[in-house]
C-alpha cells in the first residue's frame, strides 16, 4: 500500500514539475500560465498530448522538437524529475503527517524559483506572495516546537540578506531577500541559518568550479536563487542530521 502511495506521489511530482516549468518561465514575462497552450518556443507549434508527457516525451524525441528539431532545454525534464523525487522522498523524512503539506508547498515554491532565476535571474513577487501566504497558514496549522521560531526565522532570513545587499551594494537581489524570509517561516530561526550556510557553501563551490573550468567569468553576475534552493532543501531534509553529526564529530 505504501509503495503505491509513493508511486502516486512520483507521478504527481512529474505532472506538477511540468506545470512548475510553465509557471517559472511565464510569470516573469507577465504571461498567462493557461493561455496559449504549451508550444515550442522556437517554431511556436502547439504541442500534442504525446509531446507533453513529463520526461518521457523529452527522451522519446531525443531532446528535440518533433516539428522543427530545435533542441529542447534539459531544464524541463530536470525539474520534472527533481519535483517527483522530492515529493516521493518527503514522507520518508517527515512521515505521513500534516507536515507533508508544508513540505510539498516548499518544494513547489523552490522548483518554480529555480526555473525563473536560472532562466531570467528573476524571482517573481507574485510567486513569493502566493506561497508566502500559503506557507504561513500551513505553518500555523503545523507549528514548530517554539511558536515564535517561524517569525524569528522570517525576520532573520530577511534581515541577514538585506544587510548583505546593503554592504555589497546590490550584490544580493530583492527577490533573494524575500525568498529567505519565506524559507525562514518554514525552517524557523535555526533552520534558516543552516539554509544560509548551505546556500553560500554551494554558491561558492559552484562559482569557483565555474571559474576554474572557464564556464564563469570573474565579476560576471550569477543567479543566487538556485543555490538558495539547494541550501533550503538541504537544511529542511537533512539539516538536523548534519548538525547532530557535526556536533558529535566535535
Amino acid at each position: 500500500m505504501e509503495t503505491l502511495l509513493h508511486f502516486n506521489l512520483f507521478i504527481l511530482g512529474l505532472i506538477l514539475g511540468s506545470f512548475f516549468n510553465v509557471v517559472g518561465l511565464r510569470i516573469p514575462n507577465k504571461e498567462s500560465i493557461a493561455f496559449p497552450a504549451s508550444h515550442c518556443p522556437n517554431c511556436q507549434r502547439t504541442l500534442s498530448p504525446l509531446e507533453l508527457i513529463p520526461v518521457f516525451s523529452f527522451l522519446f524525441q531525443g531532446g528535440k522538437c518533433k516539428g522543427c528539431k530545435h533542441k529542447i532545454s534539459p531544464l524541463y525534464p530536470f525539474i520534472e524529475l527533481a519535483t517527483a523525487s522530492l515529493f516521493t522522498m518527503s514522507p520518508l523524512v517527515v512521515g505521513w503527517s500534516k507536515e507533508l503539506l508544508l513540505s510539498f508547498a516548499l518544494i513547489s515554491l523552490l522548483m518554480i524559483i529555480f526555473v525563473s532565476d536560472i532562466t531570467y535571474m528573476i524571482i517573481p513577487d507574485k510567486v513569493l506572495l502566493f506561497f508566502g501566504v500559503l506557507i504561513a497558514v500551513l505553518r500555523v496549522i503545523v507549528p514548530l516546537t517554539s511558536w515564535w521560531s517561524p517569525v524569528a526565522g522570517a525576520l532573520i532570513g530577511f534581515g541577514l540578506l538585506l544587510v548583505i545587499a546593503i554592504v555589497s551594494r546590490g550584490g544580493m537581489g530583492g527577490g533573494d531577500i524575500k525568498l529567505f524570509a519565506v524559507i525562514g517561516i518554514v525552517l524557523g530561526w535555526k533552520g534558516v541559518l543552516l539554509a544560509f550556510f548551505f546556500s553560500t557553501l554551494f554558491g561558492s563551490l559552484f562559482g569557483v568550479t565555474g571559474v576554474i573550468i572557464g564556464k564563469v567569468k570573474r565579476g560576471q553576475p550569477m543567479p543566487f536563487g538556485p543555490y538558495i534552493v539547494l541550501g533550503a532543501l538541504t537544511a529542511y531534509f537533512a539539516g538536523e542530521k548534519l548538525l547532530n553529526w557535526y556536533i558529535g564529530f566535535l
